[in-house]
């Protein structure tokens, strides 16, 4: 029942008390790790390290000398953050092989209060897509394909194979985080967000995923995509778990400038009674084209749930937001080319053996190392950024963000608290359907409602709200004022005890753990 138990509240509280011990919780993740090896969650299992760091842990709480509530408890990190001796692919070919020599500063604060890292979960190359279906090391299937709640409503016709091609996508681009979160195979999971990529699919496997402000998490050792946008997102199965995560990585590290120099104190989350001092806004603009009316109906029935609790709930207006995905792809991609130039085959990672020239050698490299959705990214940044071109669409595009980040400006000072979203468009796509489109197209759709919060460097968190008509999560996102991750993680705790989202009901880990979820009562760990 460990698995299934708030990390302040009762998982903390169990280890302290001796009830359970790290290693038997490490060993519990990894035989869940094995016995759902289907989902392709993870890239690395970091087996041997990960029973180190247990028994280290162990020794600790015999001493009664633990290192925090962080302690033994088994998490997981999403395969774009260096991790010192564990191999960092990025899921690509061109990184096959890399290990680090450094942790990412968020990898070892975790490492720092005896944390156990089990592995590193599977991504879209580079970070770069909305499903978690384009890296080298194949797409990662949602948990919820095989959920009792899912396959009830979706009987499989008569052939035994449509059984097999009728799994739905994570979301993208931390997708093995969230499934791995969501399958109980970790505690908590670290993502990466730069248009959405913990937000979505955090809303796709039903779990908490949030995006710090813009600065307030270190990005040094996240390998980066877009370097104005990059924040480390932090996946968990409550909200009171993700404010925990938030506690022990927040605040300035001088390895990276952009992190925020002021103080960061660690937070309890009050439990909120009274909503009625609150002020609500609903971006009309939000209403997006393609968004299903299972979710516009649970966003309405949502703002009802405010407004009868006594929260004051206001329509305002982004008037930019029908211009931001224009303008996040041409940041997006000319960053992406500027990032993306380290890779030449000289000092790490994949190198070409063609020998012809220098320059043949590193065409050859990235053309072997990089699939078709970097290098068109690639592609289209340096176009972006031409002489020719530089003013007409990388610096408008930036004054563009500037007039995104005032509208949030201007609706926070006419005294709304909270904004309330939708996260997604609709619920998991399957595989089947999500190819049948490229790469940018679906990243283009699939952002359309959370890369404004990274424009504007805002906090932002999914929720797990409800189950659709196919008995698929769906999530609401909550954006607040930035460095406010307080008072956005209170309101989401409300929000989050209001709906009761219900458990995963998953056939496969029960046959293969049924002990770990006989005593299951809800989805948080809490």
């Amino acid at each position: 029942a460990a698995l299934n138990g708030g990390l302040r509240s009762q998982v903390s509280a169990a280890l302290k008390e001796g009830r359970v011990a790290p290693t038997e919780l490490c060993q519990r993740c990894l035989a869940l790790i094995k016995s759902t090896k289907f989902l392709n969650a993870y890239i690395t299992v970091a087996e041997e390290t990960a029973l180190k760091q247990a028994e280290e842990s162990e020794e600790r709480y015999k001493r009664g000398q633990p290192l925090g509530i962080l302690d033994g408890i088994p998490i997981a990190v999403k395969d774009n953050f260096n991790t010192a001796g564990i191999e960092t692919t990025c899921a690509s070919n061109m990184l096959k092989g890399y290990i680090s020599p450094y942790n990412a500063t968020v990898v070892q604060k975790l490492l720092d209060q005896g944390a156990v890292l089990l592995g590193k979960t599977n991504l879209d190359e580079f970070a770069m897509g909305s499903g978690s279906t384009d890296g080298v090391f194949g797409p990662v299937r949602n948990p919820w394909s095989y959920s009792k709640q899912y396959k009830e409503k979706n009987v499989p016709k008569s052939y035994p194979e449509d059984e097999e091609s009728n799994w739905v996508i994570t979301g993208g681009s931390s997708g093995g985080s969230a499934a791995a979160v969501s399958s109980f195979t970790c505690f908590a999971a670290l993502g990466s967000d730069t248009g959405g990529s913990t937000r979505n699919p955090a809303a796709h496997c039903g779990v908490v995923g949030l995006k710090p402000t813009y600065g307030l998490i270190s990005r040094h050792g996240l390998i980066p995509l877009v370097n104005s946008m990059d924040v480390p997102g932090i996946l968990t199965r409550c909200v009171d778990d993700a404010a925990v995560l938030l506690g022990s990585l927040a605040g300035h590290d001088p390895k990276d400038s952009t992190t925020t120099q002021d103080g960061f104190e660690p937070f309890e989350l009050p439990d909120l009674t009274d909503v009625s001092k609150l002020s609500i806004g609903i971006p009309k603009e939000y209403h997006a084209p393609g968004l299903s009316s299972e979710i516009l109906a649970l966003w309405s029935k949502a703002a009802d749930l405010f407004k009868n609790a006594g929260a004051k709930v206001v329509e305002v207006s982004l008037p930019h937001t029908p211009y931001s995905i224009v303008c996040y792809h041409v940041l997006c991609t000319a960053e992406v080319a500027s990032n993306m130039a380290r890779f030449d085959g000289l000092e790490y990672g994949h190198r070409s053996d063609m020998k012809d020239s220098t320059e043949s050698m590193y065409a050859a490299t990235r053309r072997e190392g990089f699939n078709d959705v970097v290098r068109g990214r690639i592609l289209s940044g340096n176009y972006f950024l031409l002489k020719q071109n530089y003013e007409k669409y990388f610096v408008k595009a930036q004054k563009v963000r500037r007039l995104i980040a005032n509208d949030f400006v201007k609706v926070f000072r006419s005294g709304v608290d909270i904004l309330l979203t939708p996260t997604t468009l609709s619920d998991a796509a399957p595989y089947t359907e999500f190819i049948q489109e490229d790469n940018r197209t679906r990243s283009a759709q699939d952002d359309i409602l959370t890369q404004a919060a990274n424009m504007a460097g805002l906090p932002a968190i999914n929720v797990p709200t409800a189950l659709s008509e196919r008995g698929l999560p769906v999530g609401l996102q909550f954006i607040g004022r930035s460095f406010q991750e307080k008072q956005l993680l209170t309101v989401a705790k409300w929000f989050e005890k209001q709906v009761q989202f219900p458990v995963i009901q998953l056939e496969e880990v029960e046959r293969h753990d049924s002990d770990v979820f006989q005593h299951q009562k809800s989805a948080s760990f809490s």
